[in-house]
């Protein structure tokens, strides 16, 4: 595990450098910016140990002498290029044995930073909709604020500048070095071997190629949506870094109840009371749905509780497209007696119609 390439820093960074790649970091893996990610939170941890090895001097130079791993690695020889009788094996430009073996550790360990492009980060939203926007659909507007690329540098993170001749190997991209009579050679640390000195960091992104901006987004929801429904918007998460491709944006629906209406999957339910003449002698009767009124034919004898299907007059599908049916239960209100009149009415219907409706507690 190498700290310096967590942090994404060149092995020559100030600790103000450290600290910067520390917040930057931090303010995207830490546990509570993304709860239950066991990926960033793992990966944060690793941040966190390489910053505080690498912001402690004593414990920075102890690392940059022997490192974490062994040398094993083919990539981890040094050259030897050939011996020289006339180099003087005295003075302080002669390397000893210690700076030798400590160079090829720090070579080992820090390597270059990943050039790789990184995907975008997804977003998240939600939206609330009525009950009848969710069935008819509805254009709802979404403010958020998004990782873009960053104009000024095109997403390098540096500055658009051309390349100047790396002055601590002079273009080689090697370094040589003493040591007695033998001569060594390595990769630049200064330019990692290209022979060109560094870009400096764009201003405007300060290096990350990326700028957060605040954006309004009109979405476009389709009619039958659900609660809790996800719809994905293409390239509207955060940009990638180094070209990586964008994310994307997922919102999620939330749907508010309705007085009248239950949504069971695409079908509607709906209760209707009745009097008592409507359902003794049948009657025609209007029925709210989604989208207007539909007339509802009630049969002679018609008890209460009785459900009637009206086809295709539910939610419509958000996936097909076909809807749902309405299924209304009607329901029987009792009349308030308030003359004697209508009292001997009753009467007289009880002596008129003899049928005992409570037989079957007794199973006659």
């Amino acid at each position: 595990m190498d700290f310096y390439l967590i942090l994404g820093l060149d092995r020559g960074a100030t600790l103000p450098d450290v600290k910067r790649a520390y917040r930057r970091l931090a303010r995207k893996y830490h546990p509570d910016i993304n709860p239950g990610d066991r990926e960033a939170e793992a990966f944060f941890r690793q941040v966190a140990e390489a910053y505080e090895t690498l912001s402690d001097p004593e414990r920075r130079h102890e690392y940059d002498l022997h490192g974490l791993r062994p040398l094993t690695t083919e990539s981890d020889r040094v050259e030897f290029e050939g011996f020289d009788f006339s180099v003087s094996a005295s003075g302080a430009a002669a390397s000893t044995f210690g700076d030798l073996f400590a160079d090829v550790i720090r070579q080992r360990a820090s390597g270059q930073p990943g050039e790789a492009p990184e995907q975008g980060v997804d977003l998240h939203a939600q939206i609330p909709l009525t009950f009848e926007e969710a069935m008819l659909g509805a254009q709802k507007a979404v403010t958020m604020t998004r990782l873009e690329t960053c104009a000024s540098c095109e997403g390098a993170g540096v500055r658009g500048t051309a390349e100047a001749r790396c002055v601590h190997c002079r273009g080689a991209g090697t370094t040589r070095w003493t040591r007695g009579h033998m001569v060594f050679s390595k990769t630049c640390a200064h330019c990692g071997g290209s022979g060109h000195q560094r870009h400096r960091p764009c201003s405007v992104c300060r290096g990350d190629g990326v700028m957060a901006r605040a954006e309004t987004l009109t979405i476009q929801v389709p009619a039958g949506v659900t609660d809790r429904s996800r719809i994905r918007v293409p390239g509207k998460g955060n940009a990638g870094r180094r070209g990586g491709a964008t994310g994307d944006l997922y919102i999620t629906t939330q749907v508010e109840g309705h007085r009248l209406f239950h949504r069971e999957g695409d079908d509607l339910y709906l209760v209707v009371p009745i009097a008592i003449h409507e359902a003794a002698l049948g009657a025609k009767i209007e029925v709210p749905t989604v989208d207007g009124t539909a007339r509802l034919r009630i049969p002679p004898g018609t008890q209460s509780g009785q459900r009637f299907r009206l086809h295709e007059r539910g939610a419509p599908s958000s996936r097909t497209g076909r809807r749902g049916d309405l299924v209304v239960e009607v329901r029987l209100v009792m009349p308030r007696v308030i003359d004697e009149r209508s009292k001997e009415l009753l009467r007289e219907f009880g002596r008129i119609n003899t049928e005992d409706v409570r037989k079957d507690l007794r199973g006659d």
